[in-house]
């Protein structure tokens, strides 16, 4: 099944930092709390990418540096990110709300779900919707671990 994609999408809108509300579990966000994305719109076009969190087994925040882009303007919610090059992930923009408040972001594969939001926590009802949403769309929203913000 086909992953839909938001039609329209404001890099320069989508630009700054996101909390991480929830995911699927994957091996390279394991151990890590309080995760946030910041993305920053590069001079030619490409946004550079800095996902952060909180690493309790070493007591310190850790960051990886990558980059995105929109390979095909027709799609500007079908992104690919890359963190190891020449190795590229797929980041598509499920949903996004029309002030760029909160946005669900998947894989066509169904291994990688994100809810993302601006601020630490999420209406729970909107949260609900985009559960729904991913459920509908094929993910193991049962699967979905929610990222705890507080790090105090």
């Amino acid at each position: 099944m086909e992953l839909s994609t938001v039609q329209n999408l404001d890099i320069t809108r989508y630009s700054g930092t996101w909390y991480e509300i929830a995911r699927l579990p994957n091996r390279f966000e394991r151990g890590l709390t309080c995760i946030t994305a910041t993305y920053t719109l590069k001079d030619n076009g490409k946004i550079r990418v800095t996902n952060r969190g909180f690493k309790a087994s070493k007591g310190k925040f850790e960051d990886i540096n990558g980059s995105a882009r929109v390979p095909d303007s027709k799609f500007p919610g079908q992104l690919k990110v890359t963190f190891f090059w020449p190795f590229s992930g797929n980041y598509y923009v499920m949903a996004l709300d029309d002030d760029y408040r909160y946005a669900l972001v998947g894989d066509p594969s169904r291994k990688y779900l994100w809810i993302l939001c601006r601020d630490k926590e999420l209406d729970p009802v909107i949260y609900q919707q985009l559960v729904q949403l991913a459920a509908s769309n094929g993910f193991e929203v049962e699967q979905l671990e929610r990222t705890p913000q507080d790090c105090s």
